[in-house]
């Protein structure tokens, strides 16, 4: 549901300055401990953030797709920790169930996870199956009442938290890549899910990824989300929405990185002047802010497509390829106009520098968006 100028521009704001005065002081610490306070994962639940997404009727926001990148955009501009402790709620770990649940399933799950009572979570990545999705191994054989899950998953977000995890599972050996894949909620309680210690990371630390195990773990059939064997179908579609979000995210970053770029260069002398007056420091700026505008036009026209009910599977695709490798080149831009300050830890632009480097790989990496852009530019005849 679009929200209308006003109740849009007041909620964008309320964000903005809640980013700004709350969250940006607490960059070093999250880091440092490697979690988010407690005290503020409740604000942020009280705040609604949570259930960005959800349907208004079960307690969430009801944001459209536009609305809903505007304020993925403000939460950008500072750590993505921050974004990730519930970016699976709004996104990838509820979408399926959003899209795809039955009313039961819906009216069960979907108050706590808008709430932020319940913390959702999707597990897809396997081992043996990242980029190529369809070779998912986990199995889930019917039994009775019950499908009965065996495999693992790797590098599950917010595994560590989740109380309900979207599951891929192949239910038809005989069905090659993700035709015999099926969809599972599948809550944290069950016997034989157990969940792995968070791993070390290159960045974005206070936001976790974990194993996922699955022995002999039974789950009721109501629980299978959309039709067996269609759960191939509940991902790409999830995936769609959930890579308009990440490019969100991915332009506040570079907004918060050439803000940053803006006020060293202008305060910093060298040779007598401050370094934005030399010009290839102004070429470094020009670019960044090029570019960042760019993704930013893109993902917005993007977003109202979507919101029209236009399949945009290759526009959300372009757009999370643009915007993820944008917000890489002006990560690296921002170290260099720092200079030897840019590679200190008290900066802050090294930690951005590490923190944005998995958005050009989850989601999809680039090279699997540039498969889907060359499939759908093709199949559309240009």
């Amino acid at each position: 549901m679009a929200l209308d100028a006003e109740t849009r521009a007041q909620l964008v704001d309320t964000v903005r300055r809640y980013v700004s005065e709350r969250l940006r002081p607490l960059e070093a610490k999250v880091a440092e401990d490697d979690a988010i306070p407690d005290d503020v994962l409740a604000e942020m639940k009280e705040m609604g953030l949570y259930g960005l997404s959800i349907p208004a009727e079960y307690g969430g926001l009801d944001l459209s797709m536009e609305d809903e990148c505007m304020v993925a955009m403000e939460l950008g501009r500072t750590s993505p920790a921050f974004r990730s402790a519930f970016g699976t709620n709004v996104g990838i770990g509820a979408q399926g169930l959003v899209m795809f649940g039955t009313p039961e399933q819906k009216e069960k799950y979907l108050p706590g996870i808008a709430s932020g009572d319940i913390i959702t979570s999707f597990a897809l990545t396997e081992p043996e199956a990242g980029s190529d999705s369809g070779s998912v191994q986990t199995r889930a054989v019917l039994d009775g009442d019950h499908y009965v899950l065996n495999g693992g998953k790797r590098f599950i977000t917010n595994a560590n938290k989740a109380d309900l995890f979207t599951v891929m599972a192949r239910t038809d050996p005989s069905k090659p890549g993700g035709g015999g894949v099926s969809a599972f909620l599948v809550e944290r309680k069950l016997d034989g899910l157990s969940v792995g210690k968070p791993e070390k990371k290159m960045g974005q630390q206070g936001a976790h990824i974990c194993d996922v195990n699955f022995d002999n773990v039974r789950v009721p059939v109501e629980n299978r989300l959309g039709r067996e064997n269609e759960g191939f179908k509940v991902a790409m579609q999830v995936l769609d929405r959930g890579r308009l979000h990440i490019s969100a995210v991915c332009i506040g970053v570079a907004e918060r990185l050439i803000a940053d770029s803006v006020a060293y260069a202008s305060e910093r002398k060298q040779f007598g002047q401050t370094l934005g007056q030399f010009q290839l420091v102004q070429g470094m700026i020009a670019d960044c802010k090029t570019e960042a505008l760019a993704a930013k036009a893109l993902m917005l026209e993007t977003a109202k497509k979507r919101d029209a009910g236009e399949n945009v599977t290759m526009e959300a695709a372009a757009t999370k390829y643009f915007a993820s490798e944008m917000v890489g080149r002006v990560a690296d831009k921002a170290v260099q106009i720092f200079g030897g300050a840019g590679y200190i830890a008290d900066y802050g632009i090294e930690r951005f520098y590490r923190d944005v480097r998995i958005f050009r790989i989850y989601e999809g990496t680039s090279q699997i968006q540039q498969v889907i852009i060359a499939r759908e530019t093709l199949k559309r005849g240009g």
